[in-house]
């Protein structure tokens, strides 16, 4: 497995553009990024009565960049020594969160840098990603408009344009703890045998084959590199563990006799986070959200039919587990209800069984549009 070092991160944001050599050069050639424009920053600052001291402390943060960006390298991306098994106890049931113990969290996003912080686009409008603005700002001399907003001028007066500018502004894409499924299977999952219908950017693997009592972990995904990345991943760590991995979209699964055949009322325990429709839009062929074009053709044969693989591939007492959010109404284009919709067709065809609904606690994090705050686990049990 490779994993990029804090000097291969640093060297990512490498120049030697002139128009980042001095701040007259700065100020002269720099341009400001508002939508799909560019516009001169001398231009824009003189629109927005903004001052060329708050540029000096804009350029200096430019001047000094690998102080922040090795701080957010510890914070963010540094993974220690591998590998890195979970040794914390379980988190308990009523207070499962994604941000306890967030070291495992870096163990996947270092593995998935680029896709994480880069490629994944929001699905909401005019929220670029993480690595493509401090790119910009960086090396291009670009700079995106939130930058020199009032309270983002303030915040770098005082030294936390990284903390209160570039993390609640723009958009990474979300990954859960692999603490979370080690959490849930010692508590109340409880099997030895693991579907997964995605991968999770591998974060489901880890944490499930971190699970002594876990013998052997299925999972699918539509992403090449993740499917590859979450075998090798599991092949070097968990070398004694039987993990296979199809890279196919899981409302397809039910088409392959092979698969039915083998995997007919098998396993013990499904799940996964769905994705949330259009809140993130992923890299790649066969994403759902792009080949199903409407929210009603998305419901149909991408939830539905995943929904009823899950209950297909569990043997009877076995239990289906997803975690999520019901932002879609409020973030993005048109108005509907993801949570309620989802749970109402989950709950049609685990029709015998009432699911059982717990919150998530994820407390201490920055809240935005992209990141909501009312996750629900919804557990389902095959009668």
């Amino acid at each position: 497995m490779k994993f990029i070092t804090l000097p291969q991160f640093l060297h990512l944001f490498e120049t030697d553009n002139p128009h980042l050599k001095t701040f007259a050069n700065f100020l002269k050639f720099a341009k400001v990024r508002s939508g799909k424009n560019l516009i001169p920053l001398l231009e824009y600052i003189q629109d927005k009565n903004i001052q060329t001291t708050d540029l000096k402390a804009l350029y200096d943060n430019i001047v000094h960049k690998n102080e922040y960006l090795t701080r957010f390298y510890n914070t963010s991306l540094d993974v220690g020594e591998l590998p890195l098994h979970i040794t914390e106890k379980p988190m308990k049931i009523d207070a499962i969160s994604n941000n306890q113990t967030i070291k495992y969290k870096n163990v996947i996003r270092n593995m998935y840098y680029k896709e994480i912080l880069q490629t994944t686009k929001s699905g909401i409008e005019n929220v670029p990603s993480f690595l493509e603005v401090l790119g910009d700002l960086y090396v291009r001399a670009i700079i995106d408009y939130k930058i020199l907003t009032p309270s983002a001028i303030h915040n770098m007066h005082a030294g936390r344009i990284g903390g209160l500018v570039f993390a609640p502004f723009y958009f990474r894409a979300s990954i859960m703890n692999p603490y979370v499924p080690f959490s849930l299977n010692h508590g109340v999952l409880k099997g030895e045998r693991i579907f997964t219908p995605t991968l999770g950017w591998s974060s489901y693997c880890y944490g499930f084959l971190e699970c002594p009592h876990v013998k052997e972990y299925v999972g699918t995904d539509v992403i090449p590199k993740v499917c590859m990345k979450t075998l090798e991943f599991a092949k070097t760590y968990y070398p004694e563990k039987t993990t296979t991995i199809f890279c196919e979209p899981s409302e397809n699964l039910m088409n392959h006799a092979r698969f039915r055949t083998k995997y007919k009322g098998y396993f013990d325990v499904v799940f996964f986070s769905p994705p949330y429709y259009r809140l993130e839009m992923y890299a790649g062929k066969n994403q759902s959200t792009e080949k199903y074009k409407t929210y009603s053709a998305w419901l149909e044969n991408y939830w539905r039919k995943t929904v009823e693989l899950s209950f297909f591939v569990l043997r009877p007492g076995g239990k289906m587990c997803y975690i999520l959010s019901g932002y879609g109404s409020k973030n993005t284009k048109g108005s509907f209800d993801l949570l309620g919709d989802m749970n109402k067709i989950a709950r049609g065809v685990f029709s015998a069984h009432r699911p059982r609904v717990v919150d998530m606690h994820n407390n201490n994090v920055n809240i935005t549009a992209h990141k909501p705050a009312d996750e629900k686990i919804m557990i389902f049990q095959k009668e």
